[in-house]
C-alpha cells in the first residue's frame, strides 16, 4: 500500500494506491473518490458487540467500510470530516488514538474500545480511547496540523487533553490539573496529559471543543416567540 498526503495542513486528502488485491478499511463517510475496479465492502468489523462499543463509547461509526482492489490494483482517496491534517503511522505493537481520530487503516490490525479508566481524558475527551494492535499502516487525523514527539526512556512530556490524538501503547500516562484548582477554573486551561517515554505522541495544532467554546457565544440566539 503506498500513499501520498496532500494539501497539508489544513485540508489534507489521503491519496492510497492498493496493489491488485489489497484492501484498506476505513471509517465510514471518509470516502473522497476510488478508482475502476476497486470493490467496497460495508460491515461491522470485529462484530456487533465490538462495533457497538466503537460507536457508543467511542465515538467511530458502527460501520466501517473496505475498500479491495481488483486485478489491476486501485486507487482510493480518503479525507477527515473536519479542516485538518492527516498523518501516516508505521504500527508494530498499539497505538492509541482519541475519538474522532481514526481515519484508515490496514484491514488485518485488530480494531477495539478500551476503557481509560480513572485517568483517562477527563477533559472532553472521553472516558474511552480507541486501541488498534498488530502491526501495518495506520492513518489519523485532526482539527488542525499534527505534531509529533518521540521520548526516550523516562523522559516527559506535558498535552492539554484536547489537543492529543494519538500515543504508542509505550508510552505510560497521568492526567492531572493545570496548577490549583484556581488555575483550572481561571487560567483557561483545563486538564493536561503528563505522558512519559518510551514511545511516540502525536498533537493537533488546534481543539475543536476551545473552537466550539469560541463559536458559541458569537451565535445567534432563537428569539422568545411567546415575548411582547
Amino acid at each position: 500500500m503506498r500513499h501520498e498526503i496532500t494539501s497539508r495542513p489544513s485540508y489534507a486528502l489521503l491519496s492510497l494506491a492498493l496493489d491488485p488485491g489489497e484492501s484498506v478499511r476505513a471509517e465510514a463517510g471518509s470516502m473522497v473518490s476510488f478508482g475502476e475496479g476497486v470493490e467496497v465492502t460495508t460491515g461491522a468489523d470485529g462484530g456487533i458487540v465490538s462495533s457497538l462499543k466503537r460507536s457508543v463509547l467511542g465515538g467511530e461509526s458502527f460501520f466501517q467500510n473496505t475498500f479491495t482492489a481488483g486485478d489491476a490494483g486501485g486507487e482510493v482517496t480518503l479525507a477527515p470530516p473536519l479542516p485538518g491534517d492527516v498523518v501516516h503511522v508505521d504500527l508494530d505493537g498499539t497505538l492509541f488514538v482519541q475519538s474522532g481520530s481514526y481515519l484508515a487503516s490496514a484491514p488485518d490490525l485488530e480494531l477495539d474500545t478500551q476503557f481509560g479508566g480513572a485517568r483517562s481524558f477527563l477533559g472532553g475527551e472521553g472516558l474511552f480511547l480507541l486501541r488498534l494492535d498488530g502491526t501495518g499502516p495506520v492513518f489519523v487525523s485532526s482539527y488542525g496540523a499534527i505534531e509529533r514527539r518521540d521520548l526516550d526512556e523516562g523522559e516527559t512530556y506535558t498535552v492539554d487533553t484536547g489537543h492529543i490524538v494519538a500515543f504508542d501503547g509505550t508510552a505510560s500516562y497521568d492526567v492531572r490539573r493545570v496548577g490549583g484548582l484556581r488555575s483550572t477554573l481561571f487560567s483557561g486551561e483545563g486538564l493536561v496529559a503528563t505522558f512519559r517515554g518510551p514511545g511516540r505522541v502525536w498533537l493537533q495544532t488546534r481543539s475543536a471543543d476551545a473552537f466550539i467554546a469560541w463559536l458559541a457565544p458569537k451565535l445567534p440566539q432563537p428569539s422568545n416567540a411567546g415575548g411582547a
